[in-house]
């Protein structure tokens, strides 16, 4: 089921508290735009089917990282995306947007995500590492 971009911003907005609509799409933007370069072939595919039109073009864009990030590194490129971001609060947005993500792909569109990154991504879905 196809979530509306209202119903995906209420979510994200309810589980990293932010007080307006604004942050929560921003924080959505910087982690679906990172996200989507770290991704690859039909699990890309198959999530960015499951968000809304105007998010589903951040994680289809051509470009691709040139190396996997480890999830401190991804934290900061995202805390580089958002104005005033701290090494913290952007380790909070990436967590207020996967642990979301996690639940709209279900676990097993989840699992094949997470054998694209590298370990450690799995807290920031909210979900526990396995060994």
């Amino acid at each position: 089921m196809v979530i509306t971009q209202a119903q995906l911003v209420e979510l994200i907005q309810e589980r990293g508290e932010y007080t307006t609509i604004p942050e929560a799409e921003r924080a959505t933007r910087a982690v679906l735009t990172t996200l989507g370069a770290h991704l690859l072939g039909s699990e890309r595919k198959e999530l960015a089917d499951l968000l809304p039109a105007p998010y589903q073009h951040l994680l289809l864009d051509p470009l691709s990282a040139t190396r996997p990030l480890a999830p401190q590194e991804f934290i900061e490129a995202i805390a580089l995306l958002i104005d005033g971001a701290s090494p913290e609060t952007a380790r909070w947005d990436t967590s207020a947007v996967l642990s979301t993500l996690a639940e709209t792909a279900g676990e097993t569109l989840l699992q094949r995500i997470l054998t694209q990154l590298p370990p450690g991504y799995a807290l920031l879905f909210g979900r526990p590492e396995l060994a």
